[in-house]
């Protein structure tokens, strides 16, 4: 008999009755039933209960040790009477008459209970990962990562691609993000960069000539946490030659839908293809490019129906050329009026000035706004919004970029209080046709908007004859449930337009050829016109696995400032490597680094997630 286990905690069945076998695991739970000690015992793979008479020679060692102690059973395999089969677990026709006990490894009191569904603050889950990810969800969820990841990769190799790995420490380059940087011990003074995603690499491997590339590849951004963000992350990163846009749609469609439709159970989603929505109708329609297609309602624009009306706020705001923006909330026409009160106070701690809104009844219109603005211009409003009697209409007013936002704010606060989010389903689509350039709110200079390395719509003569800020570029997300979940472009393969562009976002011609010059050497000697897209695969395990949290998804994850708090990450270094690195700390005083770090990584998350997007 083999030294541990002859069968995993999942695999006995009715039909193993009378055989004797060993079983190794931890210690779940144990229940005292006078005569009978009962101790459930849990491997990766399931759940056994073991049963150990008053009496029995390994009873005492049984009844001292701790929950996730780790224990080898031996004993007779016995069918349960019928009335106490457990039909929850798969081993639940069974139980083990343990006749033998070994104690692999004692357990410490726990911090937190693996076997509680009660959760502990995730600080100590974090410190104490290694117990948290024995618990059933966590076990479950990184098995879903590892298999999609392989569902993934299969799919990819299937569509031709080759998968190659790109290299971790690269040079320092502009990606939207601040990299980490590791210090050149061998070239004192200078630094290797962490890459924030393989970019440049996946297109000079283009340029050498290989036609389909593909990568599960490790990124990483020096920003503060998030929900949706961490520090270190995982993408399924592609490139293809001699593409169009419609090529990498058609290409990346079918995977991204396969993986979907394999783990998504009883979830619906778009058969496809999926909708392709431009930028500017996305910002209008759903006041957001990452828009929530669950949620049916569609922003209206009505700044005409305000111009020069009764209503002096919105009138002004229309004059100065600002817009309003009108939310239609069907059904919410009959709602008391705390109903809207509460809405208003929301809007009022998002940092608006409130919530106006107009309610229809059969009554007619009612609200402060509509006693205050011409009929024929409310009726104008509900004509416009598609709304009838019982509906409201809720309104976003200001700058172009404030209302959309906030409208798309109220958008999402409207259908979850309204309950017109669908649930079990995903939809999807491709925003397309950002904009190549965009105004930098600290700088009020011309700035990238997404990816730097885009290839602009109409190439040269675009950027030499229009407004930079009317150029759209060749680049496209793919949105899912309000996340972003893939980004991606056709490149800029030619050398002169790349310099071009990066002269108009503010780089000199020197600077690009000393930050980019193996890209734009390669471009020199002959590139193919290519293209590709980066998906993350923390996110889309996310989805799959309805957690609200990629650290639910995450073996070993990062708390929100940065720090691992089971490794103790980052971690002071002896005197000796600073001297031996060539570095010289100059630290802030203790009681304002923490402070300062905060407060200046909150500031690059802003600019960040407003700036280039690496794919």
């Amino acid at each position: 008999m083999h030294a541990y286990r002859t069968h995993t905690c999942g695999a006995l069945r009715a039909a193993d009755a009378g055989q004797t076998v060993r079983l190794s695991g931890w210690v779940h739970r144990k229940r005292d039933h006078g005569g009978l000690l009962f101790v459930d015992l849990r491997d990766h793979y399931g759940l056994t209960q073991c049963v150990i008479p008053l009496g029995s020679d390994v009873f005492a060692a049984a009844d001292d040790v701790r929950p996730e102690s780790v224990i080898t059973v031996t004993g007779e395999v016995v069918a349960r009477e019928p009335a106490t089969v457990n039909p929850r677990l798969a081993t639940g026709e069974v139980e083990l008459r343990v006749r033998e006990l070994v104690v692999q490894s004692k357990a410490d009191v726990l911090p937190f209970q693996v076997a509680a569904d009660d959760d502990a603050p995730e600080e100590m889950r974090l410190r104490y990962r290694f117990l948290d990810l024995r618990r059933e969800r966590l076990q479950r969820n990184m098995i879903l990562r590892a298999q999609i990841i392989h569902d993934i990769r299969e799919r990819m190799i299937t569509a031709g691609f080759n998968e190659f790995q790109t290299p971790i420490l690269t040079s320092s380059s502009p990606e939207g993000a601040r990299d980490f940087l590791v210090p050149a011990r061998l070239h004192p003074g200078k630094f290797y960069a962490l890459p924030q995603a393989p970019q440049q690499f996946k297109q000079l491997t283009m340029v050498a000539g290989f036609d389909r590339y593909f990568q599960i590849a490790p990124c990483f951004r020096d920003e503060a946490g998030r929900a949706d963000r961490t520090l270190m992350f995982y993408q399924l990163d592609v490139e293809m030659s001699f593409v169009t846009q419609d090529d990498v749609f058609t290409t990346m469609e079918p995977v991204i839908r396969g993986t979907f439709e394999r783990f998504a159970g009883n979830r619906a989603m778009d058969a496809g293809p999926w909708r392709h929505i431009p930028y500017a109708q996305a910002m209008l329609d759903y006041g957001s490019d990452k828009p929530d297609l669950r949620n049916p309602l569609i922003i209206r624009d009505v700044t005409k129906q305000f111009a020069g009306s009764g209503f002096g706020l919105f009138a002004k705001i229309a004059a100065s050329g600002g817009v309003v923006r009108a939310i239609p909330a069907p059904g919410a026409g009959g709602k008391p009026r705390g109903f809207f009160d509460k809405l208003n106070e929301w809007a009022r701690a998002q940092g608006a000035g409130g919530l106006g809104y107009i309610a229809f009844d059969a009554d007619g219109p009612k609200g402060p706004i509509a006693k205050n603005l011409e009929p024929e211009r409310v009726e104008a409003i509900r004509s416009a919004c598609g709304i009838g009697p019982g509906d409201a209409v809720f309104f976003a007013a200001g700058k172009v970029d404030e209302a959309a936002k906030f409208a798309g704010t109220v958008r999402t606060r409207i259908g979850q209080e309204l309950e017109l989010i669908e649930k079990d389903v995903f939809r999807f689509c491709w925003i397309v046709d950002f904009p190549m350039f965009e105004l930098n709110e600290e700088t009020g200079k011309v700035d990238f908007s997404h990816n730097p390395f885009s290839m602009p719509q109409g190439e040269m003569e675009a950027l030499e004859n229009q407004d930079p800020l009317t150029i759209p570029a060749y680049q496209y997300d793919i949105v899912c449930n309000g996340y972003e979940m893939a980004s991606g472009a056709i490149r800029n393969h030619k050398a002169e337009i790349m310099v071009k562009a990066f002269g108009m976002a503010g780089y000199p011609e020197s600077a690009v050829e000393e930050r980019f010059g193996g890209m734009l050497n390669a471009f020199r000697y002959g590139a193919p016109p290519h293209g590709g897209m980066a998906a993350g695969i923390d996110r889309i395990v996310m989805l799959l696995a309805e957690e609200p949290n990629l650290r639910e998804v995450n073996m070993y994850p990062m708390n929100q400032q940065g720090e691992d708090l089971m490794m103790g990450a980052p971690s002071t270094v002896e005197p000796g490597r600073w001297k031996e690195l060539h570095i010289k700390p100059d630290l802030p005083p203790a009681k304002d680094a923490a402070k300062d770090g905060a407060a200046k990584g909150n500031k690059d998350d802003a600019k960040g997630a407003s700036q280039a997007k690496t794919a």
